[in-house]
């Protein structure tokens, strides 16, 4: 079965869009959303409402990563299917596929829930637990998507039999 390069080259596209969408939403957005007391004059936003602010970015987001979930599914099964098995590109992908959807599907609604319910209900036990496994899930989605990207590159250059 002769590979289609345009499936590949999109493929390589999404992951590394997603990628740097990860990257600049928790590295630029994030920071300069919740101190915005250290670049505006005159306006200050507390940090409920920079949270309120973050909380619609990632809502958006979301449905950039479901999408880029649904690519990952459709191409690593293709893949599969044409007999391109690697343990680490699935490995890799299977881990894109339950961050992703843990990040859109549970932590991003979980938060905007409870943002919905007041400031007080962020400055609870359970928010703070609930935004920590947040992060560490969307650092996770990063660190993967990463890998999958470079492994599936470097299986790319390797001529098929």
């Amino acid at each position: 079965m002769k590979k289609n390069i345009y499936f590949d080259f999109a493929y390589f596209i999404i992951l590394a869009a997603t990628f740097g969408a990860v990257i600049v939403l928790g590295a630029i957005v994030a920071p300069v959303v919740f101190h915005t007391d250290a670049i505006t004059v005159n306006l200050l936003i507390d940090h409920y409402n920079a949270g309120i602010i973050m909380g619609e970015i990632f809502h958006r987001f979301a449905y950039w990563v479901n999408f880029a979930v649904l690519y990952v599914i459709i191409y690593e099964a293709a893949v599969y299917k044409m007999g391109q098995r690697d343990a680490i590109s699935f490995g890799a992908a299977v881990i894109v596929i339950f961050s992703g959807l843990l990040f859109s599907v549970v932590y991003v609604p979980k938060i905007l829930s409870m943002q919905a319910l007041g400031a007080e209900a962020t400055q609870s036990d359970t928010f703070d637990n609930l935004h920590i496994a947040s992060e560490i899930d969307f650092k996770i989605f990063a660190l993967a998507l990463l890998v999958l990207f470079v492994r599936r590159l470097m299986i790319l250059r390797v001529p098929s039999k």
